[in-house]
């Protein structure tokens, strides 16, 4: 794998990035051409909290997860892990879906004998979704306590997604 690391307000050393690189070397075994990978590596700080993000985009699908601690080190070991099961946990969905999936998606899993419980869909809504602005969307979805909020925007008429960033920001996700 190639990889791609760099810092936002930190000095990454060279003995972090042989931390991470050594780490993430791991994840390779999952890859059937992994000098074709390029994992992006930023490694950011904010207070006494750091925050490693790791983003491996393939031909298909892109795995991403971040990880923060007041230990780097401990954080690095967080996201590697995370990646891995992530990885872990979605080869058996795959593989159940086609026998050539895994193949179809460049990668080569090693077998397991752990069996992840199925997930499935456990509730449905429908909403009806009524006009409004940003801000009332925002206002709504405080007043509900959720972490998203599905509404029509007034002005494009799209149907849109409000969340809840980490860092207690907004983001909002556009339909076409």
């Amino acid at each position: 794998m190639i990889y791609n690391i760099r810092g936002d307000k930190i000095l990454v050393t060279k003995a972090i990035k042989e931390y991470i690189t050594d780490k993430l070397d791991k994840l390779n075994k999952y890859f059937d051409n992994e000098k074709d990978i390029t994992a992006n590596i930023l490694v950011k700080v904010k207070g006494f909290e750091q925050t490693i993000e790791v983003t491996i985009p393939t031909a298909n699908f892109t795995i991403r997860n971040e990880e923060s601690a007041e230990d780097l080190y401990a954080a690095i070991d967080l996201v590697t892990d995370k990646i891995e099961r992530q990885i872990r946990k979605n080869k058996t969905k795959i593989n159940k879906i086609e026998k050539d999936a895994a193949k179809r998606l460049n990668l080569a899993f090693v077998e397991d004998d752990e069996e992840d419980e199925e997930k499935s869909i456990v509730r449905r809504k429908t909403l009806s979704t009524k006009p409004m602005s940003e801000e009332e969307a925002i206002l709504q979805m405080e007043m509900l306590g959720h972490d998203f909020f599905v509404f029509k925007d007034s002005e494009t008429s799209r149907i849109c997604i409000l969340y809840k960033r980490k860092d207690n920001n907004y983001g909002l996700i556009e339909t076409e």
